[in-house]
C-alpha cells in the first residue's frame, strides 16, 4: 500500500472527517450487534413461556428503534466517507491536470492521448472507490468481526466462538495471495483500456482520413482486436476474483456448518441456551457479511494501489522544460524583441543527427527575418528553441542580451506571438479562439486582430459572425480560414517578437498579399520571423536565410540571393514555373 503515501497530506488535512464518519460507521455496526442478542432473549422467552402481548410491543419498538439510528448514522457516514473520497476525486483530477499543463513538449510526443484519458478516469476512479468503498469495508469487516467474536465468547460460549474460527487463518493465506495477483492483473487492464480509449480518440479525431481511405472495416476489426484484448485481461482478473471470493464464502460456509454441529450438540447438552444458539447463528451470518467483504476489500485496494502506481508516475515525472531558479533573472518582466544566436547546434531527443547546426543569427527589433528551405530542413526546430520548448545545450540564444534560460518562461512565452504549422483550434467560439492568449480584451482588439489577420469579413459573413462554434478543431473551417484566426490569436497578444510557421500556406496569393499589407504595419514595431515555403511570402524580408539540413548555406535579401543564383534562385524559379502552369 505504498503507493499510497503520495496522499499523506490529503489523509491528514481530512483525517477528522474521516474519523468522524468511521465513528458512526462503528455505531452503526454496534447497534447491527445488538439485534441478535433481543433475538437470542426473545427466544429463550419464548421457549420458556414467559412470553406475553406487551414483550412482543417491547421488542418489535426497540428493534425499531435501533433501524433508526441505524438509519441517520449510516446516513452520517457515508456523507463523511464518501464526500471525502469525492474530494480526493476532485484533488486528483485537478492535480494530474495541473501537472500535464507542465509538461514539456517532449513528453506529449511520447505519451498517448488515450493512455492519459484513461489515467483521468478509470485510474482516478479506481483510486477514489479505494478511498471511499474501501476504507469503509475495512473498518467495517474489522469492528463487526472484532465485537462479534468477543461478544460470542463473553456472552455466549468461548469454546463455541473458537470453534467457529478456526477457518479464519485460511482466509488470511488466501487473501494473501490472491491480492498480489489481482493487484499485477488490474495493472494489465488499465494498460489494455489505454490502448482501447487511443484506438477511439485517433479513430474520431481521423474519421475524414479514415473514410476517404474506406477503411471502415479495418479500423473496425484493429478495434475489436483491441476490445477483445481487454475482454481477456478483464477474463484474467476475475477468474482470480471469483476463486478468491468462492474461496472466501466457502470458508464462511464451513464456519456455519461447524457452528451448527457443534452449537447443536452444546444445546442438547445444556451447555447453552436455545436463545443462545438463535443469537449465536445471528452473529454468524453477520459474520458473512465481513467475510466476503474482505475478499471485496482486497480487490478495491488492489486496483486502487495500482492505479495509484500509475498516476504515481506521472506525478514524478519533471518537466523538461522549466526555470532554473539559480540561473533566472526576476528583473525581466517584459522583452524588446532583439535576438542574437550564436553556435547553435541542436539534435532532438535520442536522434544521433543534429536538427541544427552552427545557426548564427541576428534580428534586431522591428526588423523581419524570413527562413526557407526543404521540409526537414529545421525550420520549425529553430522556432521551439526560440520559445524553449526544448532546451540548447550547444551554442546560445539570446533576447536582448539575456540567455533564455535567465528569462522566466511565463515572460518569454507571453512576449512571443507564435502562429504553428498546426492551426490548433479549440471546440469554441471564434471569439475565444481568438482572444485566447489574453487574460482581458474587449470587442475592438477582437475586430482588430481579425482584420489585421484578413479574417473579419469572412467572420462577418457567418451567421454567428464572432459567436461562430468552429467544432473539434475547428473542422467546420477551411485551412486557410484556420489559420488566420490563429493568426489573429496571435496578433491580440500584441508580442514583442511575431513567428509566423508557414502560417499562410493554406491561402489564395490574393489574401496572402492582402495579410502581408495588413501586417506591415504590425511588424514594424515588433521582432518578425516569417518560416514559409512560398517565396511570396517571404521576398520583402531585411534578410533571408536559406537552410539545408539544419544549416544555413544562402543568406541576404531577395534581390541578393537572386544574384548568387544558388538553392534560393533554384527554388524561385520553380515555383515562378508552377505559377505560369497553375494559371494556364
Amino acid at each position: 500500500m505504498r503507493n499510497f503515501l503520495t496522499l499523506k497530506d490529503f489523509f491528514l488535512k481530512h483525517k477528522w472527517t474521516y474519523v468522524v464518519g468511521i465513528l458512526w460507521l462503528v455505531l452503526v455496526d454496534v447497534l447491527q450487534l445488538l439485534i441478535p442478542k433481543i433475538l437470542g432473549t426473545y427466544t429463550d422467552e419464548l421457549r420458556d413461556g414467559a412470553f406475553v402481548a406487551e414483550r412482543l410491543i417491547y421488542y418489535s419498538l426497540l428493534i425499531f428503534g435501533i433501524a433508526i439510528f441505524m438509519f441517520i448514522f449510516r446516513y452520517l457516514w457515508r456523507i463523511y466517507i464518501m464526500g471525502s473520497a469525492r474530494l480526493l476525486e476532485f484533488r486528483l483530477r485537478s492535480d494530474l491536470y495541473s501537472h500535464l499543463q507542465k509538461m514539456s513538449t517532449n513528453y506529449f510526443n511520447n505519451k498517448k492521448t488515450g493512455d492519459l484519458m484513461a489515467h483521468a478516469t478509470n485510474d482516478i476512479n479506481a483510486v477514489r472507490m479505494a478511498a471511499g468503498p474501501g476504507i469503509i469495508m475495512i473498518f467495517d469487516a474489522i469492528v463487526l468481526i472484532i465485537v462479534a467474536v468477543f461478544l460470542m465468547a463473553q456472552t455466549i460460549s468461548l469454546k463455541l466462538t473458537i470453534v467457529a474460527i478456526l477457518p479464519l487463518p485460511f482466509l488470511t493465506m488466501a487473501t494473501r495471495k490472491f491480492g498480489t495477483l489481482m493487484h499485477h492483473r488490474f495493472r494489465l487492464i488499465q494498460e489494455s483500456f489505454s490502448g482501447i480509449s487511443e484506438r477511439v480518440q485517433e479513430n474520431l479525431s481521423g474519421m475524414r482520413v479514415v473514410k476517404s481511405f474506406v477503411q471502415e472495416k479495418e479500423e473496425i476489426n484493429k478495434f475489436k482486436l483491441a476490445n477483445q484484448d481487454y475482454v481477456d485481461k478483464n477474463m484474467s482478473f476475475e477468474r482470480v476474483h471469483v476463486l478468491f471470493h468462492a474461496i472466501v464464502q466457502f470458508i464462511s460456509g464451513m464456519s456455519i456448518l461447524i457452528v451448527l454441529f457443534y452449537g447443536g450438540i452444546l444445546v442438547i447438552n445444556q451447555e447453552i441456551s436455545l436463545g443462545d444458539f438463535v443469537a449465536f447463528n445471528s452473529y454468524i451470518a453477520l459474520l458473512a457479511w465481513p467475510m466476503m467483504a474482505i475478499g471485496r476489500v482486497v480487490n478495491i485496494l488492489q486496483r486502487g494501489a495500482a492505479s495509484m502506481a500509475r498516476l504515481n508516475e506521472i506525478y514524478q515525472t519533471e518537466p523538461e522544460i522549466h526555470d532554473f531558479p539559480e540561473l533566472l533573472n526576476p528583473e525581466i518582466t517584459d522583452l524588446k524583441g532583439d535576438i542574437s544566436i550564436h553556435g547553435l547546434s541542436f539534435s532532438y531527443p535520442g536522434s544521433p543527427l543534429d536538427a541544427l547546426s552552427n545557426i548564427n543569427i541576428e534580428v534586431k527589433n522591428g526588423h523581419t527575418l524570413a527562413i526557407i528551405g526543404r521540409t526537414g530542413s529545421g525550420k520549425t526546430t529553430l522556432a521551439n528553441l526560440l520559445l524553449r520548448l526544448y532546451n540548447n545545450e550547444v551554442g546560445e540564444i539570446l533576447i536582448d542580451g539575456h540567455e533564455l534560460k535567465t528569462i522566466p518562461l511565463e515572460v518569454l512565452r507571453n512576449s512571443i506571438g507564435y502562429v504553428p504549422q498546426d492551426n490548433f483550434l479549440f471546440s469554441t467560439t471564434i471569439r475565444e479562439n481568438i482572444a485566447f492568449g489574453v487574460d482581458h480584451y474587449d470587442d475592438e482588439m477582437i475586430q482588430a486582430a481579425a482584420k489585421a489577420a484578413g479574417i473579419y469579413k469572412d467572420i462577418m459573413g457567418f451567421p454567428e459572425q464572432f459567436e461562430t462554434m468552429v467544432g473539434e478543431r475547428g473542422v467546420s473551417l477551411s485551412g486557410g480560414q484556420k489559420q488566420r484566426i490563429s493568426i489573429a490569436r496571435a496578433l491580440i497578444k500584441n508580442p514583442s517578437i511575431l513567428i509566423l510557421d508557414d502560417s499562410l500556406s493554406a491561402v489564395d496569393t490574393k489574401t496572402e498579399e492582402l495579410i502581408l499589407h495588413n501586417l506591415r504595419t504590425v511588424r514594424q514595431s515588433r521582432t518578425n520571423i516569417i518560416i514559409a515555403h512560398r517565396i511570396s511570402t517571404i521576398k520583402d524580408a531585411d534578410e533571408i536565410i536559406v537552410l539545408d539540413e539544419g544549416t544555413i548555406i544562402e543568406r541576404g535579401t531577395h534581390d541578393e540571393l537572386l544574384s548568387v543564383k544558388g538553392t534560393y534562385y533554384e527554388l524561385y524559379q520553380k515555383q515562378l514555373l508552377e505559377d505560369i502552369i497553375a494559371n494556364q
